[in-house]
């Protein structure tokens, strides 16, 4: 069964949010960071799937919409991780070993865009490698 739209974009939501920790983690958010999120996004993110939103725009579009807003706005990132950790526990389906794979070569490819992985990035890619790892 294919999953809602619904839940497609909470996926995006979820992984904006992850993505964001990342780059946030370290107290401070570069313009490396961000531009190697939507340059992936771009390349990767878009064409794994077609679905789109009410505006025609690739729900993938949500990871940075959801990024962005949270730049904007300094959100307090604490919960992200546990909130996608039960979101995946939810929608296992959604985890294939593409989307695994793209999660984590994106959150390694924001963390090592500005001088290096820092040992909080490091950690916080641990965790969520062994989120995604478990079924």
């Amino acid at each position: 069964m294919k999953p809602s739209h619904q839940t497609i974009t909470h996926l995006y939501e979820h992984l904006g949010k992850v993505f964001y920790t990342i780059a946030a983690i370290d107290k401070s958010i570069r313009k490396e960071e961000i531009a190697k999120l939507k340059e992936i996004v771009k390349k990767e993110w878009l064409p794994l799937e077609n679905t789109f939103n009410e505006f025609g725009d690739d729900t993938a579009y949500e990871i940075e919409i959801v990024f962005d807003w949270l730049v904007a706005n300094k959100w307090d990132f604490e919960q992200a991780i546990p909130n996608f950790k039960f979101f995946r526990q939810e929608h296992p389906r959604l985890f294939t070993t593409d989307v695994i794979a793209l999660i984590l070569k994106t959150a390694n490819a924001i963390a090592t865009s500005f001088s290096g992985k820092s040992k909080s990035e490091h950690v916080l890619i641990s965790q969520l490698n062994s989120i995604l790892m478990s079924s």
